[in-house]
């Protein structure tokens, strides 16, 4: 993984090249200056990849921007929501939202909300079953311990199989973190 250079337009952003999928991701400078990263945390299980960072700002505030599917583009570290298309300002256990992806192709996508504890924990899957998930834990100084996971070890053998011919397991964990990362700016900068 490396910065790429050459002939692209100076935009004020940074691009990260994933040999994986040869996909850019952009963060801005003020993303990459200060070299903000998240922990990537070793679960044991090689479907689930986490990572883990510290945020400046109230569980609340955190949880109010993940449980709102129209700023899941806005924290996006993998780069393939396009847009959000259908579901509810505030995500509960059990609601219901789209998004418009891509990711070497446009498609769409329908996810339900399956776990829940407001300001806590929130996680959804879609019909492959893996699971994206967060965790907030207060840590009683303005600031917020956040773990995010993707988390495949829900996903039949057809899925499995997707997931692995795609080497989606490294690359997501790469994903994950730098969602973090996003997630950590737009919290602490509105």
């Amino acid at each position: 993984m490396g910065l790429s250079s050459g002939s692209e337009k100076n935009t004020g952003c940074e691009y990260f090249i994933f040999p994986v999928y040869l996909q850019k991701f952009r963060y801005s400078k003020s993303m990459t200056a200060d070299k903000i990263r998240a922990d990537i945390l070793e679960t044991g299980n090689p479907k689930i990849k986490s990572a883990r960072i510290l945020i400046q700002a109230s569980p609340s505030t955190v949880f109010s921007i993940i449980s709102n599917p129209k700023r899941h583009k806005d924290i996006d570290g993998s780069a393939t929501i396009t847009a959000n298309i259908s579901g509810p300002e505030t995500l509960v256990l059990g609601s219901k939202f789209g998004m418009k992806m891509r990711l070497g192709i446009t498609y769409w996508i329908s996810n339900t909300v399956v776990e829940y504890k407001k300001d806590e924990v929130i996680a959804w899957r879609h019909f492959g079953q893996w699971r994206w998930r967060y965790e907030l834990v207060d840590m009683g100084n303005g600031s917020t311990q956040v773990t995010e996971s993707f988390d495949g070890s829900f996903a039949p053998a057809i899925a499995q199989s997707w997931l692995n011919f795609r080497k989606a397991y490294p690359w997501t964990q790469m994903a994950v973190a730098k969602s973090l990362v996003r997630l950590k700016h737009v919290s602490e900068n509105g």
